[in-house]
């Protein structure tokens, strides 16, 4: 009984605006790994729902040319980076003779947008329950590094909030840690790197059309309707207070909502990491997942700070 009073307690303090983000996570990550419990499931699908509630809202805190132009301007790098780590990650799991089916479901989560993307994926490539859960898992431990490094690093090679944003798009796997991430960093880091994550996030759908093709599977691919949402609310957020301007108020505090459900979906992520899942996951498939990572992040950081990529 206390474990679910002190799962639910930690929902209620990070909804407050009492913690940041990445106490949030570490909070969560103490909960899930000093401790046996069963919210793992109904926190996943909780912080599923959240996240994307809360991309929406953060969506009335946004310019719309802003997400215009970080969309467009991001759209090659994206394009790159995306091919170079699929083919990294396959390549990898070939090495370590990693499963077919868990290295694709890895290397299109470190791909594209983590979390999303392997759940996107896992029915066009008729993945099991455990090579679904050692995926996520992988994804989840390195979001939970990311978020709390990433802006250590960030501040370190002296990036401004635009390069860090871009960064973090390109380098970490979920939205949500990147909005974290993007949010501890500077307002315009946490612009950039959502707009540009989403926009990685369309992805999913030609990419899982094309792998469905191409293994004759029916499959139905999920479409991320969010980001659509994400787009209307940048549009309602730009236009409508230039005639209503009441609606600045309005807008503010939709984006607010926005930033305390996303501390929510951190605390959330934390409490999945538990010792199970780490054993779960298996040296193999943490060893690409963490290899991938690694030089997709460092190549990303490198390209960034001498000025071949930037926005």
């Amino acid at each position: 009984m206390w474990k679910k009073n002190l799962f639910y307690i930690g929902i209620i303090v990070s909804a407050s605006g009492l913690i940041g983000p990445p106490l949030a996570l570490a909070a969560g990550l103490a909960f899930g790994l000093s401790t046996v419990h069963t919210f793992h499931c109904e926190g996943r699908n909780l912080s599923k729902f959240l996240l994307q509630a809360a991309v929406v809202c953060l969506g009335f805190g946004m310019n719309l040319k802003e997400v215009a132009h970080a969309g467009a301007s991001g759209f090659m790098y994206t394009a790159i980076s995306i091919t170079f780590a699929l083919g990294l990650g396959v390549l990898l799991g070939k090495l370590l003779q990693v499963g077919k089916t868990q290295s694709l479901l890895i290397s299109f989560g470190t791909a594209i947008c983590g979390g999303s993307a392997i759940a996107a994926m896992a029915p066009v490539l008729m993945a099991n329950e455990e090579e679904m859960a050692v995926s996520l898992g992988t994804v989840f431990v390195l979001n939970s590094v990311a978020l709390l490094t990433f802006p250590f690093i960030g501040h370190l090679v002296h990036f401004t909030q635009t390069q860090f944003g871009l960064w973090a798009a390109l380098a970490i796997h979920d939205t949500s840690s990147v909005v974290g991430a993007g949010a501890k960093y500077g307002p315009t880091a946490l612009a950039v790197g959502t707009t540009v994550k989403l926009a990685r996030a369309l992805w999913i759908v030609p990419l899982a059309i094309a792998t469905a093709m191409l293994k004759k599977s029916k499959a139905k691919v999920q479409w991320p309707w969010f980001i659509l949402y994400f787009c209307v609310a940048a549009v309602l957020a730009s236009y409508v207070p230039r005639y209503i301007p009441q609606s600045v108020e309005l807008f503010s505090a939709l984006n607010r909502l926005g930033r305390a459900a996303l501390t929510v979906v951190l605390f959330l992520i934390g409490t999945g990491i538990t010792r199970n899942t780490l054993k779960e996951v298996g040296v193999r498939p943490l060893v690409q997942g963490v290899t991938l990572w690694i030089v997709v992040a460092s190549l990303s950081l490198w390209a960034i700070h001498v000025g071949w990529i930037s926005l």
